[in-house]
């Protein structure tokens, strides 16, 4: 129950990060809010890690550990979050959190084809009713005429953070969860660093407001949730705590329509009933 508990905390954290991004991304591009985000990340956990000695245990580690975290953090936070950015600014939240939050499906593929997880007719039915949704949503996506390129970000996200996610499981068990929470921001904060060196011009001009909201995004998406995703997962395994996660579409949804004013409609509604629907049947 701790780990379902801790899978739950990361949805809301999540969900509600995802609406911070796209306010913080209004007038600035994907790279630039990504690089504030985990520079800020990092410091936290910097000073967490500095506190409790987690330095130590980063110290002891193998070379395959780090160079698989740092992959792995590269899929999750680096190329897969420029994606779900991108996506989120093209298209608005209630529109890209359906389609991105099909990760699960993916990273039950992984689980069974690389780490030889079982997959029953329960989760078949289930990975099923999740690509109904996506294709519910998709017809959205087509009626609205939405950006191309917006769509292909979202499809994309998932398999990127799929990626990520069964790295991550597998390295779960090896190394504590708030150190390879920690040691993954880390490494994202340098593989954005590198990648955003052309645009770091545009931090000048980016506002305390611009930055709040960004940080505490950060602070919420990469480290309470991570930190609580990252125990699920080592509580649970991937192929559990995963799906659990993916009801952070309702949260972003009904936030964004709220407080964003995005238009509702009924077919994302549908869509988010088939996609939860099926992470019911996945999980239990």
């Amino acid at each position: 129950m701790v780990g379902v508990a801790f899978a739950l905390i990361s949805a809301i954290c999540w969900g509600t990060s995802s609406v911070l991004i796209k306010v913080g991304l209004k007038n600035r591009s994907p790279l630039i809010a990504n690089l504030v985000r985990l520079i800020f990340s990092s410091l936290m956990y910097a000073t967490i890690f500095l506190i409790g000695g987690n330095f130590n245990e980063i110290f002891r580690m193998s070379l395959e550990y780090h160079i698989i975290a740092f992959v792995s953090a590269q899929f999750g936070f680096v190329i897969g979050d420029y994606l779900y950015f991108s996506a989120l600014k093209s298209l608005g939240v209630s529109r890209t959190v359906p389609i991105t939050s099909t990760y699960p499906l993916w990273t039950l593929v992984w689980a069974y084809l690389f780490l030889g997880r079982e997959i029953t007719i329960r989760i078949a039915i289930g990975a099923l009713m999740i690509v109904l949704g996506i294709i519910v949503v998709r017809q959205v996506e087509v009626e609205e005429h939405v950006n191309p390129k917006g769509l292909l970000y979202a499809f994309l996200t998932p398999i990127s953070w799929s990626m990520a996610i069964i790295l991550m499981d597998w390295l779960s068990n090896k190394i504590s969860p708030l150190t390879l929470a920690g040691l993954r921001i880390m490494y994202a904060t340098v593989g954005i660093t590198i990648s955003s060196l052309k645009v770091v011009p545009e931090l000048k001009h980016i506002t305390k407001r611009e930055v709040m909201v960004i940080a505490t995004a950060g602070m919420l998406g990469l480290v309470v949730a991570q930190y609580t995703f990252v125990s699920s997962v080592s509580m649970l395994g991937s192929q559990i705590a995963t799906p659990i996660t993916a009801i952070n579409p309702i949260i972003s949804t009904l936030l964004a329509i709220t407080f964003l004013k995005e238009p509702p409609n009924w077919k994302i509604w549908v869509s988010l009933g088939l996609v939860v629907s099926g992470i019911w049947l996945l999980t239990s």
